[in-house]
């Protein structure tokens, strides 16, 4: 059977469509005669009629099972292994076994997937190449900058933070989490840096100012320098700290910040223009109305790729004995979690670390429930905009189709590392891989802004709760 053409495997079908039809007809027919002369009753033919539709019906539903089963399920599996291949740039075999029933479709799609491949690798090769000396240069640029006692923060028009050097991530980090697209008026009072952007603006040249952080702990002194096109580099002096050479955030940048435009509605905003912080929670138990969390991970993806050193991994103090088998799946103990910060203060870190950006999860209203039943408390709002990637599997691969984190990374060739499995950190890490490798898909699939997704992901409703 696995040899037939697809022509002719679809031919069968219909055969078997109108031969069993005839033979349902032709038999109910001989039935309802028979019935006719045994009580002689005038009802025979609408007997046979009634057993002939119900026969018919019968007849279609099993073969429409065994299409979806050997047809359509193959086709929808196999059409989204090519876009995987094709928008998310990984290597995959596809499935001939499971699409077998489908002629020489699926052998023949395996061939352009190798050739497409071939040429990607050839491309790559040629990219690779040719940027070898600009990594060069970089990594000349990063030892410099960490050598000279400054910190050095490049500000978009819009006061968006679009590159920060080592130096300044030690500056920042000492009040908040570095991040890319964060508005520099989250570390520094906003007082000062505005006093010194209108002097900027009015003079045209390099400004002094002493920079205080938020919390008003602690104070540096700054240059503000024009930037051509808009904005300004902040240079705070005095800032030197010894960067080790393997720090994950020697310098980190995205300069297509300068120059983004963001929509007024979010629905409108293109998914690559969105800042997402995926995270993950481990707990003390299945139960979001009565456990606790143990442990907080988030990482954050800005223009579409995953920021190096912009992330929490933080410990929770629940208040309470953890569970031995709770520990037994996270390995957070009763010791690791003593002293450690609890959920309201954990909580209003994270709360800032998110503050407008998309929160991504893996099975969201979970997770998120443990952070609003202690909202009051921890005297903030989450408002946030909401993305599930297992509705967004869904979308890309149907309904069908399993859509655990084990089963997306293997779907999307992403690796978890035993150790980290079953960590908020690498759980967060491995969620915010497959959804970098999912919005390619999603916009190749014609869903290019935040709105559109979340009308696509609302059709799976009754996989999880909206929390849009």
């Amino acid at each position: 059977m696995s040899k037939l053409s697809l022509r002719f495997r679809v031919f069968l079908f219909f055969a078997l469509l109108a031969v069993g039809g005839a033979g349902i007809v032709a038999l109910s027919l001989w039935l309802g005669y028979g019935r006719a002369l045994a009580t002689t009753a005038d009802n025979g033919f609408f007997f046979a009629g009634v057993l002939a539709v119900f026969g018919i019906v019968a007849l279609c539903t099993g073969i429409w099972l065994l299409f979806d089963e050997n047809i359509a399920k193959p086709v929808e599996s196999l059409a989204a292994e090519m876009r995987i291949r094709a928008h998310a740039g990984i290597d995959k075999q596809v499935d001939t076994h499971g699409a077998r029933y489908l002629g020489d479709l699926a052998h023949a799609a395996q061939a352009v997937s190798a050739k497409l491949g071939e040429t990607a690798l050839q491309s790559a090769q040629r990219v690779a190449d040719e940027t070898a000396q600009l990594a060069a240069d970089k990594a000349r640029l990063t030892a410099l900058l960490t050598e000279i006692p400054v910190a050095t923060i490049m500000v978009s028009p819009k006061g968006q933070i679009v590159l920060y050097d080592g130096q300044a991530a030690e500056v920042l980090s000492q009040i908040h989490v570095p991040r890319l697209n964060a508005a520099i008026t989250d570390y520094f009072l906003a007082s000062g840096v505005e006093a010194a952007v209108r002097e900027l603006h009015r003079t045209g040249r390099e400004v002094a100012l002493t920079l205080r952080s938020v919390d008003e702990a602690q104070s540096y002194d700054g240059r503000m320098k024009p930037l051509d096109g808009g904005g300004y580099l902040l240079i705070i002096e005095g800032a030197h700290a010894s960067i080790a050479p393997e720090a994950e955030r020697p310098l980190v940048f995205d300069f297509s910040l300068l120059t983004a435009h963001a929509p007024e509605a979010i629905e409108e905003t293109p998914l690559r223009a969105l800042t997402y912080v995926v995270f993950d929670t481990e707990t003390t138990g299945l139960l979001p109305h009565k456990d606790e969390v143990v442990q907080i991970g988030a990482v954050r993806v800005v223009g579409g790729r995953i920021v190096p050193g912009e992330r929490i991994d933080q410990l929770v103090d629940p208040g309470a004995p953890i569970p031995p088998s709770s520990t037994k799946v996270h390995r957070v103990t009763d010791a690791m979690v003593r002293g450690k910060p609890d959920i309201f203060e954990a909580g209003r870190r994270f709360h800032h670390f998110a503050r407008n950006a998309v929160i991504v999860a893996h099975n969201a209203p979970f997770d998120m429930a443990f952070l609003r039943r202690h909202q009051a408390r921890m005297g903030v709002e989450w408002t946030n905009p909401i993305l599930d990637t297992v509705l967004l599997s869904a979308v890309l691969f149907g309904t069908t189709e399993t859509h655990t984190l084990d089963a997306l990374c293997e779907r999307l060739g992403v690796t978890i590392p035993p150790e980290l499995r079953h960590t908020a950190l690498g759980d967060a890490q491995a969620t915010a891989e497959v959804l970098v490798r999912m919005l390619p898909m999603l916009e190749a699939r014609g869903m290019t802004t935040f709105g559109e997704v979340v009308e696509q992901t609302r059709q799976h409703g009754r996989l999880l709760e909206d929390l849009n």
